[in-house]
């Protein structure tokens, strides 16, 4: 099942089923108004949307419309929580070979998250607005989960019970920011300006085989200014969502609608390329002995898509162009 949410009036928008191959769309508000109130009711919910499920992707549904991902705004366009990870291990130990960073103590046994801004996140081709070039501008590729409430002390071997839906993430970083709120071990804040979101958030069993262990095992596509910048697969995370919710939940109850992150998706294998530029450029120090790679411009394009064997994209694709703040 795939659902979407379109832009109204309303900080929320109204919740819509789209069809499997992404082209047709039905309003599902008489079920659940948004987003938010699907994942809260999901038990009560989810029968009469696999029903409508049914019918749209074999044409037998009433008021269907045209699906047009310039209008969906993120599925859940703000969340109560939304924690961001860093799973994937090669990602950490290419900076650290790169930059001369020191290793973080644990990294391979305790999940790294922080907890990130979800009052304001973006839909698959908005512009990302932002204030300044210098502030060092990347993209970065991620797959990210929508959970129910997962209650406090969740085990890992229960967590995937909560998760409701898969999306996929571009989160949006600020490099020449970064390192001075790393340092003062109090997070991120102006380094992490907005997150951008798929259009559709689709429930696991979408996915069929390349969801299993916690893990979205598909390549993620990542092109920038229309040039290929690499396809690592998210099957590589060192940890599992299933770890990261269950890390989360040690000493706390998770409200439903939380959005959980991967962190970059990240490939030992350099072939792949990265999913990120400050990848990119520690590569560039490691083979040149410098940087050779900037950050992006305005006017700039990221295009972030996941692909099935089939070739087709369950999640549509992230198609954003960047944009100066004029306010």
């Amino acid at each position: 099942m795939k659902l979407a949410t379109l832009k109204n009036q309303t900080p929320d928008g109204r919740l819509v089923l789209v069809s499997r191959d992404l082209t047709k769309a039905v309003d599902v508000s008489h079920i659940a108004p948004t987003m938010q109130q699907a994942i809260e009711r999901w038990q009560d919910v989810e029968p009469a949307l696999r029903e409508l499920e049914q019918a749209i992707n074999v044409n037998t549904l009433d008021g269907v419309f045209e699906f047009d991902t310039t209008q969906a705004a993120a599925p859940l366009p703000r969340a109560w929580q939304w924690l961001d990870g860093s799973l994937f291990l090669s990602h950490g130990d290419l900076m650290q070979q790169a930059f001369n960073h020191a290793p973080i103590k644990d990294a391979d046994i305790i999940p790294l998250i922080y907890q990130g801004a979800g009052d304001d996140f973006r839909g698959p081709n908005d512009d990302i607005v932002l204030p300044a070039e210098e502030h060092g501008i990347d993209f970065e590729g991620e797959f990210a989960v929508i959970v129910d409430e997962v209650p406090m002390g969740t085990p890992a071997d229960r967590a995937l019970e909560h998760v409701r839906l898969i999306t996929m993430v571009n989160d949006v970083s600020l490099r020449t920011m970064a390192p001075r709120e790393m340092q003062t071990g109090f997070g991120f804040v102006q380094a992490k300006p907005s997150t951008s979101f798929a259009a559709v958030a689709i429930t696991p069993d979408e996915l069929g085989d390349a969801w299993r262990d916690g893990r979205v095992h598909l390549p993620l596509h990542v092109s920038w200014n229309g040039e290929w910048f690499g396809h690592p697969n998210g099957g590589a995370m060192h940890f599992g969502f299933h770890e990261l919710i269950a890390h989360a939940a040690l000493t706390r109850r998770l409200s439903a609608g939380t959005v959980l992150g991967s962190g970059t998706v990240s490939n030992s294998d350099r072939s792949v390329g990265s999913a990120c530029i400050s990848e990119r450029r520690a590569i560039d120090v490691i083979q040149y002995g410098e940087i050779r790679t900037g950050f992006m411009k305005f006017g700039d394009q990221v295009r972030i898509s996941a692909s099935l064997p089939d070739g087709s994209e369950p999640f549509g694709a992230i198609d954003q162009k960047i944009a100066v703040c004029t306010k």
